[in-house]
């Protein structure tokens, strides 16, 4: 009997130790299976801003948006003559610039562009990376940053011919955006034009800028935008204005229409921010569209902000 009684309580030791370490074990399991759940259900967890605009472009210049991986978008922009030019030019539309462009998406944030102008006869190409995606949650930015540059080279035909290198302009530009609402979002655009060629010794080769610009969204298919540049400093021979553009978005599926007006013929950095010659308060405005049509040409399986 005392045999049969120290093995029961050996037995039942190691009944209660091997229940104990299985109820630990479940407990265990229980809770990163919580754990697991409360993490999916957190708030803090990365949830990335997305459709800050509605197109890589505000009005003349860039958005922080990039296009996917990819994605090719082509563009094709129209600016006027001068609507206080009168009827007999009928208010501008006798007079035309157009610039034909193709961006692509090389990754979710590294993009490539180029582009060919009737504005001096330029051809430009660009580059673009997003460093940072505005979003909520752990690890996120408050707004979203974007490094951008563009080479520009005018091929008009002068009577004094320049070389290729003075025919060159570069742009450099931080565009910093933040999604404030559904409807409201502002934009940021810090930006440095060098020109290979000033035109006297005394100008600088390097124009400074800082563009402004907003989205304010009407309903679901309609968005008003806004988009000024202000220099530091400018040619000494030739002043120019600061160009000023406002329009409105018109989004049909897979085509954006934007239609608006502006005093800035060219269509790119180095034009619009350094060759803006009309005042856009003297009625020296030109109307313009831009439209953009989008084209998947292969899958993107990258799930990536």
């Amino acid at each position: 009997m005392k045999r049969n009684s120290w093995q029961q309580r050996i037995f039942m030791l190691l009944f209660t130790l091997l229940f104990t370490l299985s109820a630990a074990h479940s407990l265990q399991a229980q809770d990163e299976l919580l754990d697991a759940l409360r993490e999916q259900q957190d708030p803090a967890q990365p949830e990335y801003t997305t459709a800050t605009f509605k197109s890589t472009r505000l009005i003349n210049g860039h958005t922080i948006e990039t296009r996917s991986q990819g994605v090719l978008d082509f563009i094709i922009s129209h600016r006027f003559g001068r609507l206080n030019s009168g009827a007999y030019n009928l208010f501008g539309l006798d007079e035309a610039n157009i610039r034909l462009g193709l961006d692509y998406g090389l990754t979710n944030r590294l993009n490539i562009g180029f582009g060919r102008s009737s504005f001096e006869r330029v051809y430009d190409g660009f580059i673009k990376y997003k460093l940072l995606q505005q979003g909520n949650g752990k690890g996120t930015a408050p707004l979203s940053a974007v490094l951008f540059s563009s080479a520009a080279i005018g091929t008009l035909k002068s009577a004094n011919e320049l070389s290729l290198s003075n025919r060159l302009t570069y742009t450099w530009q931080l565009l910093l955006a933040r999604k404030f609402s559904e409807r409201l979002s502002l934009q940021l655009m810090p930006a440095v034009v060098h020109r290979n060629l000033s035109l006297t010794e005394e100008d600088s080769n390097d124009i400074y800028a800082l563009g402004a610009g907003g989205r304010y969204k009407l309903n679901k298919r309609l968005a008003l935008n806004f988009e000024y540049y202000y220099r530091f400093n400018e040619p000494l021979l030739q002043p120019n204005y600061n160009a000023l553009a406002i329009g409105l978005d018109i989004e049909t599926g897979g085509h954006v229409f934007q239609l608006h007006l502006t005093n800035a013929r060219a269509m790119q950095e180095r034009g619009f921010i350094t060759q803006t010659t009309g005042n856009f308060f003297d009625g020296d405005i030109h109307f313009g569209f831009n439209v953009s049509r989008v084209f998947q040409l292969r899958s993107n399986n990258q799930v990536t902000p």
